[in-house]
């Protein structure tokens, strides 16, 4: 059993020792067959819950199964394992955990309870646990897993005593987890809490208002004021002309033949989004320039073809695209839809045979509503420029609207310019978590 430092403990808010106590013998809720604590970010749910939950366990069960679940594994050990660990060992618990299994065994006393840890992320996630007995099981981030998978986690605490913990930021109102949970705790009989950040004392007025000046719309309402709340309507509305830069600005250059632009001055590296056309879409290719140390970004140059090319038209509109952008900046690599692995092979070959020298990537293609969150942010911030000349790019991130058919999904129906969108995030991509932990440590 390994031990480590002890956890720096802080006063807990009434309501986070609401989420402590409510299954104790003398709480007047201990009969809720579980709880839900939903709510801002940074509002104290996720520290709460997790100890409060193997607190339950070991005070009611011995040799027992339970399941720890996030998105990922990797996700849950970042957001709740860790933090966990600590606070276990800071109170005396002791604790090994079994990587290789995904499980953790916590002991204290005579007592002794296993906790296996689970990621939700997809469909096919419910097969993981399926067959397993559990006498409880904690779902981080709730609102992130397919109901499939919560359903079967659900169906597996058939221990006698057994309780669920669900903790989310929320969504959309018609998600399944606000419709069939959220509006729905009396019939399934939990107990449910909302929490906001000043629920959480650790976090002083200055730290809550960077994290207010993080999100803008609907990821204001729900991350800051955590709403259930539709996203709708025009999506990039912190996309101003304050965010265009006037290409004679760009290029302008003083007597000595340096650029005036402080941005343009200050410009590092590139690189170069990909997004492969079909179906009556366009190929696009947009580079993006970053400032030193990654503080803002620059859409610099971009190009759509609107018909069909095949692949020999492709890699050379590609080429040439690679050396007009490289005789102005330092283009590192390129950042294609990993979709079409062929085409792909293909640019690399081209700029090989061109003796060009930039890595040919798939993109990571993460979540579009993360992707949708960090240009929110960014334009916001002022940290997220277009130059004026790339004419496609600004139309499309000023047409962009959320489809209303559909929760937080980007309207993709062909009467809007996606492709550079898809072609700009996969250039910004590699780069994006570096600009927002910059906008947490900034404040």
């Amino acid at each position: 059993m390994q031990k480590r430092n002890k956890f720096k403990w802080e006063p807990f808010s009434n309501k986070q020792l609401k989420v402590m106590t409510w299954w104790c013998d003398n709480s007047p809720v201990k009969d809720y067959d579980g709880i839900i604590a939903d709510g801002a970010v940074r509002s104290g749910k996720t520290v709460s819950m997790a100890i409060s939950f193997v607190n339950w366990a070991m005070a009611r069960f011995n040799e027992t199964d339970f399941a720890l679940c996030g998105k990922t594994v990797g996700s849950l050990r970042r957001n709740v394992v860790i933090t966990l660990k600590q606070q276990l060992l800071s109170l005396n618990y002791e604790y090994e955990e079994k990587r290789t299994d995904n499980l953790i065994i916590i002991s204290k006393g005579n007592v002794t309870n296993y906790f296996y840890v689970f990621g939700g992320k997809d469909e096919s996630s419910q097969d993981l646990i399926q067959g397993m007995t559990l006498a409880g099981v904690l779902f981080d981030e709730v609102a992130l897993m397919p109901e499939s998978f919560v359903s079967q986690a659900e169906a597996r605490c058939s221990v006698e005593g057994s309780k669920l913990w669900y903790n989310c930021n929320p969504k959309g109102p018609t998600h399944y987890f606000k419709t069939k949970y959220v509006d729905a705790i009396k019939d399934k009989n939990l107990l449910y809490l909302h929490f906001t950040m000043d629920d959480n004392l650790t976090l002083s007025e200055a730290v809550k208002e960077r994290y207010r000046r993080m999100f803008t719309g609907v990821f204001y309402d729900r991350n800051i004021l955590g709403l259930w709340v539709t996203a709708e309507g025009k999506i990039y509305f912190s996309f101003t002309k304050d965010n265009v830069i006037a290409s004679a600005d760009w290029y302008a250059k003083d007597g000595n033949g340096n650029y005036i632009n402080p941005l343009r001055k200050n410009i590092s590296i590139c690189t170069i989004g990909v997004d492969f056309g079909g179906n009556k879409s366009s190929t696009a290719f947009t580079c993006t320039a970053f400032t030193k140390g990654f503080a803002e970004c620059v859409t610099v140059k971009e190009r759509r073809i609107k018909n069909e090319i095949d692949p020999t038209q492709l890699e050379k509109e590609f080429v040439d695209f690679c050396r007009e952008c490289r005789a102005e900046y330092t283009v590192l690599a390129a950042y294609c839809d990993s979709a079409e692995q062929v085409l792909i092979r293909g640019l690399r070959k081209a700029v090989m045979n061109e003796h060009i020298p930039i890595a040919i990537n798939n993109a990571r293609k993460g979540e579009i509503i993360d992707r949708i969150r960090f240009g929110l942010t960014m334009f916001a911030q002022h940290r997220f420029f277009i130059v004026s000349n790339c004419t496609e790019t600004i139309q499309a991130y000023t047409d962009a609207v959320w489809d209303d058919k559909k929760e937080d999904v980007r309207l993709d129906d062909g009467t809007t310019n996606i492709d550079n969108l898809d072609s700009s995030e996969y250039s910004q991509e590699p780069y994006m978590k570096t600009m927002i932990d910059l906008t947490k440590k900034r404040g």
